[in-house]
């Protein structure tokens, strides 16, 4: 009898020890296929623009954007121009998500009369779990003709002088669910300048962020700083600072600021800004962006 207590006692603690090594072989095999899913970051800003340059942010497969941007005059214009409102640039764009890696979009806008088309890589993005990413990374390259008038006609003007081109990496972070942050180094050719003096080629270096402050929206904040000694330029050109808001609602986002540039387009903005925050050339402009979508995903993506 003693015997058999002892034996079915040996089985029960069999019986516990197997269940807690079972238990933990669970747990690990749980534990490993958590460790092996990869979370990509989203929404690191609302927007394919921060408020003036490109955001790391793309459009989807299938999504198109229609664009629409207004730039109006000086605040310091006066009374008389309603503080600039009187005045106004427009550029309209179309953007269309290919890949969940590649957006193209054309565009025209009424200062300098530019047509322009761009495309934007995805090459990284900011993920988390058997993939550790810590930023998103995109490619952005764009090319923009000027098809005013020529102001001598009697001068030989050739087609590429119209042309200008620009290459940017733009490399952002969301730090939390309520900031972002964004590098852009850039690089712009312009095939015809002003006098000998000022330069083909441009360098300039971007920096913008998102602070969320409420689930519709955001304060943004955007700054371009030319590297190229500007003192001999023509006309003086400045920096371009602009700061504002975005509002999402449902499936329109509008971002409302204030900058000293009236250029659209990175060529414009960054390369022929001639405001002056301090003397009070400020800009108030909008965009407007309302997303269709023209061919629904077959399968959902990871992002």
């Amino acid at each position: 009898m003693y015997t058999m207590r002892r034996l079915s006692l040996a089985f029960l603690l069999s019986l516990v020890s197997m269940g807690i090594f079972a238990q933990d072989d669970l747990m690990n095999l749980l534990n490993d296929s958590i460790r092996k899913e990869t979370n990509y970051t989203t929404a690191t800003f609302k927007s394919t623009r921060i408020m003036d340059g490109h955001s790391i942010e793309s459009m989807p497969p299938g999504q198109l954007d229609v664009r629409i941007s207004h730039r109006f005059g000086t605040l310091n214009s006066g009374g008389y121009n309603f503080f600039g409102l009187d005045q106004s640039n427009i550029h309209l764009s179309l953007e269309y998500g290919i890949l969940k890696w590649l957006m193209i979009g054309v565009g025209r806008g009424s200062y300098e009369k530019t047509f322009d088309g761009f495309a934007k890589f995805s090459l990284l993005k900011q993920s988390t779990g058997e993939k550790e990413m810590p930023v998103s990374v995109s490619v952005f390259s764009s090319v923009a003709l000027k098809s005013l008038k020529w102001p001598d006609p009697t001068v030989t003007n050739y087609f590429s002088s119209r042309l200008s081109y620009v290459a940017q990496i733009l490399i952002a972070r969301k730090i939390s669910n309520e900031l972002s942050i964004q590098l852009s180094p850039t690089y712009i050719h312009r095939n015809l300048v002003v006098t000998e003096l000022d330069p083909n080629d441009l360098y300039a270096v971007g920096a913008g962020g998102r602070l969320k402050l409420t689930r519709r929206i955001s304060l943004n904040a955007e700054y371009y700083y030319l590297i190229n000694p500007t003192n001999n330029m023509t006309p003086q050109i400045y920096n371009p600072l602009s700061i504002g808001v975005d509002i999402e609602t449902g499936g329109h986002v509008f971002q409302l600021f204030f900058s000293n540039s009236v250029g659209t387009i990175e060529k414009q903005f960054i390369g022929e800004t001639t405001g002056q925050w301090k003397k009070g050339d400020i800009h108030f402009g909008f965009n407007i962006s309302r997303v269709f979508t023209l061919k629904k995903p077959q399968k959902p993506t990871n992002y």
